[in-house]
């Protein structure tokens, strides 16, 4: 018999974020999160409190947690798109269909109560949470910014009636054995007829290089990724959250900027020193030890992940990706880099897709995001 619990005191919260951490102990491709920001989700401290509304659950069996799920309905997302949709994340279960059916119907009452009518995810808060459903490359190392699962999850999920509303692919990039010289000659002529320069950090240090250029780039990602799955336009209160927890894994050389003769950013491209190898060791934990590991891959990293990539519209077609591509080359060329994660690309987003062709590439995994009227 299951009993599932609403997480309400904190040693049910601290439960909700150790489950995983048991389970997947010991896959030599699951990367936990930070543990302290998994905490944080439950306490003022996390801003989409004021934007969305969300609850807790845990399904246990014989005096053990068998499965967890978080419920999230994004009120901002509603709003703007008329919609009355509640999101499931941070879904973990053992391969067991009354637990798995249980957690769905605990968090589908709960949002069925609240007027809702669609049920999809995963998907978190908003477009730089972690999203999507594994269902292909179980045998890659996940990235620290997505989560892994078991090849099982999908069964469980499509038992309970969801379908396939979008999928997203992603690709491994090496630098290639020669650089397309066009790039190189696209790239210096964007520069020119646009009157852009790629924005000088060499003499700034981190916290100066983020704040010169922060609203600029969170403009971007508005711009650009507004018509995306599932996003959301960015609060301020957001923005200032973001860049608190990812200020200690930002290395600016892998961070690149374009901006105009005004400073207007209008092109930018970031990329996080990989994490996963560092946060398996401690279990998520800044422990003296996990921090140490954490410092040495953020310094000289291995493997970089590519999180957010972004050109403003009006320049797409002027030649400015070929500046984000040359700048990817850099990154990849005699920096000790050995590859790059793209993480989530829409499998319909052929204009980054086209992107990666310039690469050696290889598309390696895929996730979905699941729907289901209720």
């Amino acid at each position: 018999m299951t009993e599932i619990i609403k997480v309400e005191t904190k040693a049910q919260q601290k439960e909700f974020v150790n489950f995983p951490l048991r389970m997947y102990k010991g896959d030599p491709n699951y990367a936990p999160e930070l543990y302290g920001d998994a905490l944080a989700v439950f306490t003022d401290d996390n801003v989409y409190r004021n934007t969305c509304d969300d609850v807790f659950f845990l399904a246990r069996r014989d005096g053990k947690t068998v499965g967890r799920i978080q419920g999230i309905i994004q009120k901002q997302f509603n709003e703007l798109h008329k919609e009355k949709r509640v999101r499931f994340t941070r879904f973990d279960s053992i391969d067991d269909r009354e637990v798995s059916d249980a957690l769905f119907k605990a968090v589908e009452d709960w949002a069925r109560g609240k007027g809702m009518d669609t049920f999809c995810g995963p998907l978190g808060y908003s477009d730089l949470e972690r999203e999507g459903l594994l269902i292909d490359g179980f045998d890659e190392l996940a990235t620290f910014e997505e989560q892994y699962n078991y090849p099982y999850y999908q069964k469980l999920i499509e038992g309970y009636g969801f379908d396939k509303e979008v999928d997203w692919v992603e690709y491994q990039l090496r630098a290639p054995k020669e650089r397309n010289p066009m790039i190189a000659k696209v790239a210096r002529r964007a520069l020119e007829m646009n009157n852009l320069h790629v924005v000088d950090s060499s003499q700034m240090s981190k916290k100066e290089f983020i704040n010169k250029v922060k609203d600029g780039v969170f403009y971007c990602i508005d711009e650009c990724y507004a018509k995306l799955y599932g996003t959301v336009p960015f609060t301020e209160e957001m923005k200032k959250q973001l860049i608190d927890q990812f200020m200690l894994i930002i290395n600016k050389k892998y961070l690149r900027v374009v901006s105009d003769e005004s400073g207007r950013v209008v092109a930018f491209g970031l990329c996080f020193p990989s994490l996963s190898r560092a946060l398996q060791k401690s279990g998520g934990r800044l422990s003296p030890g996990g921090l140490f590991r954490v410092l040495r891959d953020v310094a000289k990293p291995k493997i970089i992940d590519l999180a957010l990539v972004a050109v403003l519209p009006e320049y797409q077609a002027r030649g400015v990706p070929a500046v984000m591509i040359e700048g990817m080359y850099d990154m990849l060329t005699g920096t000790g880099v050995e590859y790059c994660e793209t993480n989530l690309n829409l499998e319909d987003n052929y204009a980054v897709q086209s992107m990666w062709k310039y690469f050696d590439k290889r598309q390696h995994k895929k996730r979905r995001s699941f729907v289901k009227a209720i």
